[in-house]
């Protein structure tokens, strides 16, 4: 009997310590959002009729960080047009790392990045031709606004900027052709701009424009690929709609980040470091790959746009990305020699449209409640970091985010929505989050 009471609390013990075992590993398994809390930097008061997009952030020399957006929305528009004193633009600063945010103006254009260039701030957006503004108090007072262009069409969000030899690069998207009845990011042209950080940038004699190449020109989808591109079909001109009144706009690209391969054994490094390269969402119906392109500069300073070429020979208009699917941003960090990249992670892009629950917003891979983080020293193999933030009703986004390195900490800038948004697109509030010590998160 002792013998056997032995055994038996050996084998009990065993037990004990196998289910010990099978709990840790799941806790040690499950993920956990990297900052879900935020600090609301603006919030609508009419989240049925005022709508929050394009959160811009950057941070000044002297630490104050700079946040930006533009409101949507019927109400919106209508204050637009009757209220001179009404901004579409809203500009907030910070001088304790995001803990709290005050007003500082705002401007008549939409889709605005701020950005730091020499010792100026600058915000650069369009309301149909290019606008932007400068400060030269870091965000206390603003410029009037400067036209960079006459009688154009532009379109973008607020992306990355890009540092090289003393200039600055950032990319806008220009509207070429008139013809397409629907969302227009099959005539898109991604068109990189240059300029001396030094410069005076509300003077359009200190930028240089890419030439421009529009996606319908460089991508033409009425030929085969085996890439499965696009995943429903459309009309060149116009909507194809899908089950339960979700539509389908012609392929395009938009939302454009521009960035340099510094890894000298890349296939696609240049020695000479004059070929940039643009990431861009791929509006195609699919999820988990980007659209790409890449920028020469030219001898005489004139700037090339054109797809890059793998070693076959063969054109890349498309590279693998998690989130490349909905607007992304990416930042290259020295002292890690990575580019991060922040992304809205996809679930169940293979539902069928009819089957997905009311909440979610158009098509299936346009999932915007689950914000994520990877890391890559290539541009191509991604690892992921953490998942930033998520919400579990599709209707409360944290998405269209953009980011900022502050010393050891990532601040992150997110589009969001409350239980009150409109829907997953249009949502109610601008939510400031921080992840601590995110170079800790590379393995």
């Amino acid at each position: 009997m002792a013998v056997r009471a032995t055994k038996l609390g050996i084998w009990t013990l065993r037990v004990v310590v196998l289910v010990w075992v099978s709990t840790d590993m799941a806790s040690a398994q499950a993920i956990r959002p990297l900052a879900n809390e935020y600090v609301a930097v603006y919030q609508s008061s009419d989240p049925a009729g005022i709508y929050v997009y394009s959160p811009g952030l950057t941070r000044c020399p002297n630490g104050r960080l700079i946040a930006t957006c533009d409101l949507g929305g019927t109400r919106a528009d209508v204050l637009v047009k009757s209220d001179p004193g009404f901004c579409r633009g809203r500009i907030f600063v910070s001088d304790d790392r995001g803990q709290t945010w005050h007003a500082r103006g705002g401007f008549h254009f939409m889709h605005a990045r701020p950005f730091v260039a020499g010792d100026a701030l600058y915000i650069l957006g369009h309301a149909g031709d290019l606008r932007v503004i400068r400060s030269d108090d870091w965000g206390e007072t603003w410029s009037a606004h400067a036209t960079l262009t006459q009688n154009q069409r532009w379109h973008q969000a607020p992306s990355n900027v890009w540092y090289a030899r003393d200039h600055v690069y950032l990319v806008m998207e220009r509207n070429v052709y008139s013809d397409v009845k629907s969302w227009s990011v099959s005539v898109l042209a991604p068109v990189l701009m240059r300029a001396p950080v030094g410069a005076d940038l509300t003077q359009r004699e200190n930028w240089t424009f890419a030439e421009e190449l529009v996606f319908r020109d460089a991508v033409p989808m009425d030929q085969p690929n085996q890439f499965g591109v696009p995943f429903f079909e459309f009309d060149p001109q116009g909507d194809v709609w899908t089950a339960a009144g979700r539509n389908m706009a012609p392929p395009g690209w938009l939302e454009t980040n521009v960035v340099q391969v510094t890894d000298p054994q890349h296939y696609w490094y240049d020695p000479a470091g004059r070929t940039l390269h643009l990431l861009m969402r791929a509006h195609t119906g699919g999820t988990g790959y980007a659209a790409l392109a890449k920028v020469v500069e030219n001898e005489d300073g004139s700037m090339t746009t054109l797809l890059e070429k793998n070693p076959s020979g063969r054109d890349v208009a498309f590279l693998p990305l998690p989130g490349g699917q909905m607007k992304f941003h990416i930042l290259y960090d020295e002292p890690t020699q990575l580019y991060w990249l922040l992304s809205s992670q996809a679930t169940d892009s293979m539902t069928r449209s009819e089957l997905l629950p009311p909440s979610r917003f158009n098509l299936p891979n346009n999932e915007r409640h689950r914000l994520q983080l990877h890391f890559s020293k290539n541009l191509v193999d991604w690892c992921f970091a953490g998942l930033v933030a998520k919400t579990e009703d599709p209707r409360q986004a944290r998405h269209y985010a953009s980011m900022v390195i502050d010393g050891d900490d990532l601040h992150i800038l997110s589009r969001s929505g409350t239980e009150l948004a409109h829907n997953a697109h249009n949502g109610d509030v601008l939510s400031f989050h921080t992840v601590k010590n995110f170079r800790s998160l590379v393995y």
